[in-house]
């Protein structure tokens, strides 16, 4: 089983903890990682993206000259794909780009991402971040206690409590979820990943 240390807000030591291999230690599967990525960003596009076709341009309701004689083309409206100004043929319409993974899937992609952060030295567990008071100075000590002012940070937790996400919120690069709302792409965005120990032992109950 990894061993990683665990540290306080202050950045001191207070132990090691043991994370279970079937979650932290897992042979890492690039493809899926790469596919829950592509995922979850395609799952936030709107697709809203909309051309209009010979149909839908205004105008082009009588026909610009007569069929014969005039030794131009035979036009039948100046709304023809052919024309400037005219429809646009198989441009984009309004859809959906979701898609979805098997749950085994994600979730192996999840601990491989995890595995991947353990194996970097980029994930740091802590006893527990409470905050008496929202003050976006707390987080900034803390993290520079814990030498990591300069990354873009994760912080996972049990139970993200008002205090923690309203000194968190405005410092660009730090970001703060609970252990439900883990995802790959939060994972590998973030150079370093704090968990609390509350989390890992839910995560690992999740996982495992």
């Amino acid at each position: 089983m990894p061993k990683v240390a665990v540290y306080d807000i202050n950045g001191a030591q207070t132990g090691d903890i043991e994370l279970n291999d079937n979650v932290f230690g897992v042979e890492i599967n690039d493809a899926l990682v790469h596919q829950a990525v592509v995922m979850q960003l395609a799952n936030q596009r709107l697709g809203t993206a909309a051309t209009k076709t010979r149909g839908l341009v205004r105008g082009g309701g009588r026909k610009p000259w007569k069929q014969k004689g005039t030794g131009r083309a035979r036009s039948g409206s100046i709304r023809s794909p052919l024309w400037v100004g005219g429809g646009t043929v198989f441009g984009p319409q309004p859809r959906s780009y979701a898609f979805t993974m098997p749950r085994k899937a994600r979730r192996l992609a999840i601990k491989s991402a995890l595995t991947a952060k353990v194996q970097n030295g980029n994930l740091v567990v802590l006893e527990d971040v409470q905050f008496a008071e929202p003050k976006t100075k707390n987080v900034v000590k803390m993290l520079d206690n814990l030498q990591s002012t300069d990354n873009k940070n994760l912080i996972v937790v049990a139970n993200v409590d008002d205090n923690l996400k309203k000194s968190a919120r405005n410092i660009p690069g730090v970001k703060t979820i609970d252990n439900l709302g883990l995802n790959v792409y939060d994972i590998l965005y973030h150079d370093k990943v704090f968990v609390t120990k509350d989390a890992v032992a839910r995560i690992e109950e999740v996982l495992a």
